[in-house]
């Protein structure tokens, strides 16, 4: 794979989508799904199939839509805006289809609507492809973007640039501590080791919390290059994501993801025809709430019992098989 096959893929999906003249995006996150999404996405794929205008109608899978409790959601851009629909069953689906997509009229009674207050002062950064990409095919995502990030770095930026970019953006852990990702990605690079490692944390054992699931599920591509980037920046070819057995959708999603970068070669040996070579696999925890510290989910990577040990040595000197993590 070479950034002119990168291209080639950009330009196929952009022609594709510049010949449907509506998306309708489904909410495929594990919220709306278990609210009967799936039965809602096979009613518009039917109604679609049913109707004289289908090849103008494009329907696909997408990340989080944001309004969780009001799944499914399915939204809908044509020529006249983008409008959100919520609670859509099967009925629904169809007057959507028949009424929206088809004839370009909203279904007005079907809308979800006074969500002003609750959308207008966001601004999606990591979640940015919800409503525009299908997590489920690489090609929607290199058309977004996917894996440029990735090719600038390993083909226009030493590993020392990469740090500094990094450094640069005030780039902080979010999982409470507010740990300079920079710094963190400067000490492994100057760590002596054999081998090094990139972990990407998945766990998520606080009750309640779906930020990681979202992600994971919603743009796949995003976190495997973003591991990708970091393995290049700190000198490591291998990385692990270590997520918890109770996102089954999650985990499946990756599998794909990760399969699909394999085949264009984004992943593995010679990635986009350079010297760097990155391999990622999957580490399944059994639900263990302490496996979400660091220390403790090392040990479970390695088929060792989750307990935390007192640091330092920090992760980032003395982590997988006591190598730089």
């Amino acid at each position: 794979m070479s950034i002119e096959d990168l291209r080639e893929i950009q330009e196929k999906e952009g022609q594709a989508r510049a010949g449907k003249r509506c998306g309708v995006a489904v909410c495929s996150a594990a919220s709306c799904e278990s609210a009967g999404g799936d039965s809602a996405r096979e009613a518009l794929d039917a109604a679609v199939q049913a109707s004289e205008k289908g090849e103008e109608i494009d329907v696909f899978g997408t990340g989080c839509l944001g309004l969780c409790h009001a799944g499914p959601l399915v939204q809908v851009t044509d020529p006249g805006g983008t409008h959100l629909y919520h609670r859509v069953d099967e009925a629904a689906a169809r007057r959507i289809v028949d009424e929206h997509a088809v004839k370009g009229m909203p279904v007005e009674e079907l809308l979800a609507t006074d969500v002003g207050a609750f959308f207008d002062k966001q601004h999606p950064i990591v979640l940015e492809g919800s409503g525009r990409i299908d997590p489920e095919r690489i090609e929607s995502c290199v058309a977004a973007g996917a894996y440029e990030s990735l090719y600038k770095a390993i083909t226009e930026m030493t590993p020392a640039d990469v740090i500094q970019e990094v450094t640069t953006s005030g780039l902080r852990g979010r999982g409470g501590g507010g740990y300079p990702t920079g710094l963190k990605w400067s000490t492994v690079f100057k760590a002596k080791g054999q081998r090094k490692f990139v972990v990407c944390n998945a766990d998520e054992g606080d009750p309640g919390a779906f930020m990681d699931r979202s992600v994971l599920e919603g743009d796949p591509h995003r976190v495997l290059e973003g591991m990708a980037i970091a393995a290049y920046a700190v000198g490591a070819e291998q990385g692990f994501i270590y997520i918890r057995g109770e996102y089954p959708l999650a985990i499946e999603r990756l599998k794909k993801a990760i399969k699909q970068a394999e085949r264009l070669e984004l992943l593995g040996a010679r990635i986009l025809d350079t010297g760097f070579s990155f391999r990622v696999d999957l580490r399944i925890g059994a639900g263990a709430f302490v496996c979400g510290e660091e220390t403790a989910l090392i040990a479970s990577v390695e088929g060792r019992r989750g307990s935390p040990r007192p640091r330092p040595p920090y992760p980032a000197v003395k982590g997988i098989w006591d190598e730089p993590t």
